[in-house]
């Protein structure tokens, strides 16, 4: 019977539709929007409706820059469904009235106003002419941290003026970097010059993405070289700047201890949004993986975590691991179709989804949401 069970469901999620944008009636009530225009922003409510919008106004070759994953998509698929997989376990009767005044958190030491932020994005300019200036004065209209792409539409200087009069806004610079010691160096000057509070350094992304769908529209990989990435060589690359430089794309425990043995402040769990090599685990998995075999790395470093979030409960989960700040990337990407003000309401969206959900939660202080809000046994009971 057990055999049939495993059978069976292997064939029923084998068959299960893909839903990358979940029907929550909006076809019903924007469906009519033209191709090419944009419904009215007071009409999106949730952050996958950020990429309904963007999939109806953006020419097909941009829309799927941002869509596109590795190979067969899997990884893409599993970042998005991985949250639905583990429910949440809610306690009631708790005094939850003050849960929004617990959202504020810090990154390596700095301020801001929510456990999210905006992850590095390659080509912002692809949803809206002005480019990464809307991230960066989204980012601040909203109080959290934005990640800027080495990749990005805008130079380093025009997102660093972006900032306008507020000086005091946080940013992070995401690199790839190639062998040339000097290029490296000169790019670590420019960083600093700009302002930049750490360097945020990609690790999963060491050969070319396999990418189908993008290479179908001739939109592949930014960065498309052999990167030479090793622990000796980050060790070198530390010497080259005062900031401290952040791996992204830890998708291992093994990893994430390697990173703590070689002093790191602070790891990112990524798999690059499905995009680089496919199969391979999301943020979430490598997350559980973490607090299942080695909980303490999350007490010895800062760990971030993006891929596939979409919801206030989402992010919870990731909360609940050990992960001090979750990272966000298409939602915000795609937000951008409506400039600044949309990139300002999809923060707004998801601090109120990630309060709300944690007072159904019952989580009265969101600094002391541990694992036992979630049920971390699959519900897939027939893999026990």
């Amino acid at each position: 019977m057990r055999t049939s069970l495993l059978a069976f469901a292997t064939v029923a999620l084998a068959a299960r539709p893909f839903l990358n944008e979940p029907d929550t009636g909006i076809e019903d009530v924007l469906g009519s929007t033209p191709n090419g225009v944009l419904p009215a922003l007071e009409s999106i409510v949730g952050l996958p409706d950020f990429e309904w919008a963007a999939r109806h106004k953006m020419n097909t070759s941009a829309y799927t820059y941002y869509r596109n994953g590795a190979a067969g998509e899997w990884s893409y698929r599993n970042n998005l469904e991985v949250f639905q997989r583990f429910r949440l376990r809610p306690r009631v009767m708790v005094d939850i009235t003050k849960i929004e005044s617990t959202l504020p958190t810090t990154i390596l030491g700095h301020n801001f106003s929510a456990p999210f932020f905006i992850s590095p994005c390659a080509r912002a300019g692809y949803a809206h002419e002005g480019g990464e200036e809307n991230l960066v004065k989204g980012a601040a209209a909203g109080n959290i941290l934005y990640m800027a792409s080495l990749y990005s539409s805008k130079t380093m200087d025009e997102i660093t003026a972006a900032k306008g009069n507020n000086s005091a806004q946080v940013l992070f610079q995401q690199v790839y970097l190639t062998d040339n010691d000097t290029e490296t160096q000169a790019l670590f000057s420019r960083i600093e010059k700009a302002g930049s509070k750490a360097i945020v350094m990609t690790v999963d992304s060491a050969a070319d993405g396999n990418r189908h769908r993008a290479a179908r529209y001739g939109v592949g990989s930014a960065d498309s070289s052999y990167s030479y990435l090793t622990w000796d060589y980050y060790h070198k690359l530390s010497k080259m700047t005062s900031l401290p430089i952040i791996p992204k794309g830890i998708q291992t425990v093994e990893d994430a201890r390697l990173a703590v043995q070689n002093g790191v402040k602070a790891i990112m769990l990524s798999n690059h949004g499905g995009r680089q090599l496919d199969t391979t685990p999301s943020s979430l998995e490598v997350a559980l993986e973490i607090h299942n075999r080695d909980p303490d790395i999350f007490k010895q470093v800062e760990v971030y975590a993006d891929g596939g979030v979409r919801y206030g409960a989402d992010v919870l989960k990731l909360l609940s691991l050990g992960v001090r700040a979750v990272g966000v990337g298409r939602p915000f990407m795609f937000s951008n179709v409506f400039g600044a003000e949309g990139v300002e309401k999809a923060v707004k969206i998801l601090k109120h989804e990630v309060a709300i959900d944690a007072a159904n939660l019952g989580v009265a202080d969101l600094k002391k949401i541990g694992p036992n809000y979630v049920d971390w046994r699959s519900t897939n009971a027939w893999f026990s």
